[in-house]
C-alpha cells in the first residue's frame, strides 16, 4: 500500500495491515487446508469450552500445561483435531483419564484417536498437555507468537499476538474461527513478582509454594481463538467505569509504573470511545468480562475484554494522521480502533479468514464514525476520504475460502470508504445507524459469512447492495462515472466495473445542489437541457471521466 513510503512508520503499518488481512496466495499446502477448512475431523463436534492452564518460563522461554477441551458430539466419529504450531509439541492427550494416541498431519494438526465411544447429544471432553518453546514474534503484531523482553527496569515483560499466524501458535485448540467456545478458564502461571492480565474477569491469584503465582480468568461469553491472550508484566492497576447503555460497565487499565501518570490522564479517550460506539453499534458486546486496556510492548491488538496497547501515549498513529486531514490526531489510533473490534472481530466474527473484511472494514469505518460523533459529520466523511490515498487495488477485499487465507489489506481503508458510500445512498442518517446496531443485535455473539452481512444490510436498509458489494470486495476496479455532454444534453453511464453495476450517485449540475442519478452500464440522457458540466459528490468513492 502507498503508505508515507520514505518513513519507517509507514513500512510498520504496511506489515501490520499485511498481517492481519494477509494478501493473496497463488498456491496453498497441506497445512493450509488443513488449518483453513472445516475438516471431517472438526465438523463432528461442537466446542463449547476451554480449560486453559499454562506455566510460563521467561527465563527459558518456555511453556508447559494443558487444554482441556469440552465439546457436545454432533456426530459419531472416531477422530478429533487439535492444532499445535511448532517448535511446541503435545506430550499427551487423554480423555477420561485413559491416554489416546494421535499422529501429526502437516505440521500443526494433531490427529487424535478416541477409543470412547461418541454418542450424538453427548458432552465429552479430552485434556491436550503440551511443551516446549513457542515460535518468537519477530516484529509482533505483524509477525506474531509469542514475545518475550524485559521492561525498563529488567522485569520479564510477555506478551502474545497471534492473529493470522494462529492461536495455535501458542496454545492446543481448534483453531478455526468457525467454532467458538461458549466460556472459557484461562490459568497463567508467573514468576512471584510478575501478573498476567489476560481476558474476562480475574477470579483468584493462588500463592504456590515453588516461588510462582497462577491468575485464574474467567470469560463468560463466547470467544473466538484469537482473541485470547497472555500478558505477563510488573503491571500496576487503576480502574473506572462506564454507565453505559447495559448498565455499569468496569474499564480497568493495566499499565507500568513509569506510565501510570500519563495513563491515567491518556485513556480517558476510552469513555469517549465507548459513548461514540454504544451510540454508532449499539451496547458494548461483554458486560459480563469487562473491558481492559493493557500495555504491551508492540503496538496493540483487538483481544476481547483485554484489549492491548502500545501507541505510546500519543494521538493517531504512533503520533502520526493516517488520513492527512489531522483529524487523526484528535484521538489515539489504537484506543479506537482496536476497541472497535469489540463489535466487530469480536462481537460478530468471521467464519472464514477469506471474510475478514467484515473485521476490518467495519472497524475501519469506526474511526470515521469516532471522529464524526465529536468533530461533526464533515470531518468524519474528511477523514475517511482522506485515507483513500492508502488503498492500493491490487488485489481484491476477500480472500481464498477454505485455506487459511485472507483477502488484500485495501479491506481497511477501501472497505471502510465503501461503508461511507453506502451510507450516501442510504441517505438516511438514522437508518443507517439502525442498520448498524441491528448488525451487532442480530448477530450477537455469532460467527458469520459475508453472504449474511451482505443480506442484512440490503434488507434492513431496503436498498439491493449486490452489485455494489460484488464491485467494492471481489474487484479491483474502481468504478467510474463517464459522462458526455453532446447539443447541451448530460449522457452518463457506469464504466470500469463489473457486468450490471447500477450503484446510484450524487452529482451537481452547473454548480446547482447535489442530487441522485442512477446510472447503468448502458447509456442514459439526462432529462435536461443546456448542461455545461457536472460535479461528482466526494463522499461516493468512485472515478468521473468526461468522455469525447
Amino acid at each position: 500500500m502507498k503508505l508515507l513510503k520514505t518513513t519507517l512508520l509507514s513500512i510498520n503499518l504496511l506489515l501490520f495491515i499485511a498481517a492481519k488481512g494477509q494478501f493473496q496466495k497463488k498456491e496453498f499446502s497441506r497445512d493450509d487446508t488443513l488449518r483453513g477448512s472445516i475438516t471431517p475431523e472438526r465438523s463432528w463436534w461442537d466446542l463449547k469450552y476451554y480449560e486453559l492452564r499454562i506455566s510460563v518460563n521467561p527465563t527459558e522461554k518456555y511453556l508447559s500445561g494443558s487444554t482441556t477441551v469440552m465439546y457436545e458430539v454432533l456426530k459419531p466419529h472416531k477422530v478429533i483435531q487439535i492444532d499445535l504450531q511448532p517448535p511446541l509439541k503435545v506430550d499427551k492427550v487423554t480423555q477420561d483419564g485413559k491416554e489416546l494416541t494421535f499422529k501429526v498431519d502437516g505440521h500443526n494438526a494433531y490427529m487424535i484417536n478416541l477409543t470412547k465411544k461418541q454418542v450424538k447429544g453427548k458432552n465429552e471432553s479430552i485434556v491436550v498437555h503440551y511443551s516446549g518453546k513457542p515460535i518468537v514474534a519477530r516484529r509482533p503484531p505483524w509477525d506474531g507468537g509469542v514475545q518475550w523482553v524485559k521492561d525498563a527496569d529488567g522485569n520479564d515483560y510477555v506478551a502474545t499476538s497471534c492473529q493470522g499466524l494462529g492461536a495455535s501458535a501458542w496454545w492446543p485448540n481448534k483453531d478455526h474461527m468457525y467454532d467458538e467456545c461458549d466460556s472459557m478458564l484461562i490459568a497463567i502461571t508467573v514468576p512471584e513478582k510478575l501478573k498476567d492480565i489476560s481476558n474476562g474477569r480475574l477470579r483468584r491469584v493462588v500463592h504456590n509454594t515453588d516461588g510462582t503465582k497462577t491468575f485464574e480468568w474467567f470469560v463468560k461469553n463466547p470467544i473466538n481463538n484469537y482473541g485470547i491472550n497472555m500478558n505477563i508484566g510488573n503491571y500496576t492497576h487503576f480502574n473506572d467505569t462506564f454507565k453505559g447503555e447495559k448498565g455499569e460497565l468496569t474499564l480497568d487499565y493495566y499499565v507500568l509504573p513509569e506510565n501510570l501518570e500519563k495513563a491515567k490522564e491518556h485513556f480517558k479517550q476510552v469513555p469517549m470511545m465507548l459513548k461514540a460506539f454504544e451510540h454508532w453499534f449499539g451496547p458494548y458486546p461483554f458486560y459480563e468480562d469487562g473491558y481492559k486496556l493493557v500495555e504491551v510492548p508492540y503496538l496493540g491488538m483487538e483481544h476481547q475484554s483485554s484489549v492491548t496497547y502500545g501507541n505510546k501515549y500519543k494521538n493517531g498513529y504512533l503520533g502520526r494522521d493516517l488520513s492527512g486531514t489531522g483529524w487523526g490526531l484528535k484521538w489515539d489510533f489504537i484506543i479506537v480502533h482496536e476497541s472497535g473490534h469489540e463489535w466487530f472481530a469480536n462481537n460478530i466474527t468471521y467464519k472464514d479468514i477469506a471474510d475478514m473484511w467484515i473485521h476490518e472494514s467495519f472497524t475501519n469505518y469506526s474511526e470515521n464514525l469516532f471522529t464524526e460523533y465529536y468533530f461533526g459529520k464533515e470531518a468524519g466523511a474528511a477523514y475517511v476520504i482522506g485515507c483513500r490515498k492508502n488503498i492500493e487495488n491490487k488485489s481484491p477485499i476477500i480472500g481464498t475460502y477454505g485455506v487459511n487465507n485472507g483477502g488484500s489489506g485495501d479491506m481497511y481503508y477501501k472497505g471502510g470508504n465503501m461503508l461511507h458510500t453506502l451510507r450516501q445512498i442510504v441517505n438516511d442518517d438514522e437508518k443507517w445507524r439502525q442498520v448498524l446496531r441491528g448488525l451487532n443485535k442480530t448477530f450477537y455473539h455469532q460467527t458469520v459469512t459475508t453472504r449474511q452481512i451482505e443480506d442484512f444490510v440490503s434488507q434492513s436498509s431496503g436498498k439491493n447492495f449486490s452489485k455494489v458489494f460484488d464491485q467494492y470486495l471481489r474487484d479491483i476496479r474502481v468504478p467510474a462515472l463517464e459522462y458526455k455532454i453532446e447539443n447541451g444534453r448530460l449522457s452518463y453511464r457506469w464504466g470500469n466495473c463489473i457486468e450490471g453495476f447500477d450503484m446510484p450517485v450524487k452529482v451537481s449540475v452547473d454548480n446547482g445542489p447535489m442530487d441522485f442519478i442512477y446510472p447503468a452500464t448502458s447509456w442514459k440522457t439526462l432529462d435536461k437541457s443546456n448542461v455545461s458540466d457536472i460535479a461528482l459528490d466526494n463522499n461516493f468513492y468512485v472515478a468521473i471521466n468526461k468522455v469525447n
